[in-house]
């Protein structure tokens, strides 16, 4: 007795697809197709996806992840901005998993411009992130959707170590900081370049982001994340240089950070978030301003 054909894409099923649709994957839109199926399987399982559980992908291509999302989640939407791969891929999951089409949707959009989703509040996000807009499409994700709980994103391996970096490190900056605003962040795991197609010219790597609560501040998010841009902006200088703008001169930045319990001659990237959260809260007011000046 024979067993059922493996539903998903083999890389010869990716080559034949996309020979079909006349599609080259671009850089500009740093497209590299996932090939391999045990990596797919490896991703859903480090992911933890449940049977209720209802996930968003970004960036589906062919429908190599997709077609494992599907084997496993209550239902799947994908997010694609490509015309033609957006057109073919419900033919696809059509035809490789007829049973569970019912429970895929497509939305045809560039997901930075997304902020509604059809069907159930998404409660987990996985994805093969697109290179050039992965933090970008990451964080306007997890900002837009406070429903997901857990999101898994293969990433190119500098962006995953930026992403997991705790603070102190080299590497540790922006993405870094407003990541853990959101979610608890690690490295998850190395993605070897074989398993692509074309096959890129980076290491990528697997980020887990599990969702928490934010720190407790009187700031908003975007209080919080302006204090973050400005800390990053110059790396080297210390907080008070760096945040003299900010807070309107050198002066009143350094009594900002004192309140804040933040020395003044630290650099950003040696704070957690909840240190650029406290030093929202002590932005002096204009007044302030003139007179720390």
């Amino acid at each position: 007795m024979s067993s059922a054909p493996d539903p998903l894409l083999s890389p010869a099923d990716v080559r034949e697809l996309a020979a079909a649709l006349g599609v080259r994957p671009t850089k500009q839109r740093g497209q590299n197709f996932v090939i391999d199926a045990n990596t797919v399987r490896r991703i859903i399982r480090t992911a933890q996806v449940l049977p209720d559980d209802v996930v968003v992908e970004i960036g589906p291509g062919l429908g190599s992840l997709t077609l494992g999302l599907l084997e496993t989640a209550s239902r799947v939407t994908a997010v694609e901005i490509d015309d033609a791969l957006a057109a073919a891929l419900p033919a696809t999951v059509d035809a490789r998993l007829p049973s569970r089409a019912d429970r895929f949707t497509l939305v045809h959009s560039d997901a930075l411009h997304v902020t509604d989703l059809p069907g159930p509040p998404p409660t987990a996000l996985v994805a093969n992130l697109p290179y050039n807009v992965a933090v970008p499409v990451l964080l306007h994700m997890l900002a837009g959707f406070p429903s997901i709980e857990r999101t898994l994103v293969m990433v190119q391996s500098e962006v995953a170590d930026r992403l997991a970096a705790p603070p102190g490190s080299k590497v540790y900056g922006v993405p870094s900081v407003k990541a853990a605003w959101y979610c608890e962040v690690k490295r998850a795991g190395a993605i070897g370049r074989n398993v692509f197609w074309p096959a890129p010219n980076v290491d990528s790597g697997l980020v887990s982001l599990v969702r928490r609560d934010p720190p407790a501040t009187t700031a908003s998010r975007t209080e919080v994340f302006t204090v973050v841009d400005a800390a990053f902006a110059q790396r080297r200088k210390t907080l008070r240089a760096a945040l003299s703008g900010w807070a309107g001169s050198g002066a009143a930045a350094e009594e900002a950070l004192t309140a804040a319990g933040v020395c003044p001659k630290a650099r950003g990237e040696s704070l957690t978030v909840e240190e650029f959260a406290a030093i929202a809260e002590h932005r002096p007011s204009p007044n302030q301003e003139e007179e720390a000046a």
